[in-house]
């Protein structure tokens, strides 16, 4: 039985489907099994492993490599401070330190109400609006503690749940156009490349 929900599962299948190899989907369906859960359980982790016929330890591995996976329960909202040099010059330091105690937790926890992990982080690529903070890896453009206080209490009422999706959501809208190509043709496609590369090779052996 899929550890993923209907409509998740339907989308991991998608995915696989997409790549020449189950194991190249394996980033992607790691951001599914984060949406899904609000972290990459061993649950996910085990799916994950089946849909690209890989290991559970493999899987595990790939997820570790990255700071966007989570492998431990997290809070609905992460909170992410750069205090890299253009917004360590900016006040980074000292918003990361307000928000931690605005949040009431430390800086790789999550608060008692479960709805905050705040995490100190590498440049955003948002220098010209520093210090830059994320939500949910969505840049909110909070820069003084003011703001910052401001931007907690609306997220605490939901106010900004329209354009900051749950933890692991990369895209909310699904394509619906763009370039569709019937799954024969592309197994036909595939295996004629397949067997260019093999000529090649035994022409060359």
């Amino acid at each position: 039985m899929s550890h993923f929900r209907v409509d998740i599962r339907q989308r991991a299948d998608e995915l696989v489907a997409l790549y020449p190899h189950p194991r190249s989907a394996m980033l992607p369906l790691l951001h599914l099994a984060q949406e899904q859960d609000g972290y990459v359980s061993a649950e996910g982790i085990a799916e994950v492993a089946d849909l690209t016929a890989t290991t559970p330890a493999d899987v595990r591995g790939t997820a570790l490599f990255y700071d966007m996976f989570h492998l431990e329960p997290v809070g609905k909202y992460m909170v992410g401070v750069c205090t890299n040099i253009a917004c360590l010059l900016a006040g980074g330091e000292e918003l990361l330190a307000h928000a931690s105690a605005t949040l009431g937790c430390a800086v790789g926890a999550t608060s008692d109400d479960g709805l905050f992990t705040l995490e100190e982080t590498e440049c955003l690529a948002d220098c010209d609006v520093a210090p830059c903070v994320q939500v949910n890896h969505r840049f909110v453009r909070t820069t003084t503690p003011e703001n910052f206080d401001a931007l907690v209490e609306e997220l605490r009422a939901g106010k900004r749940d329209h354009d900051i999706p749950p933890l692991g959501t990369l895209i909310r809208v699904r394509r619906s156009g763009g370039l569709h190509v019937p799954r024969a043709e592309i197994v036909a496609e595939r295996a004629k490349a397949k067997a260019a590369r093999d000529a090649r090779a035994e022409k060359s052996a």
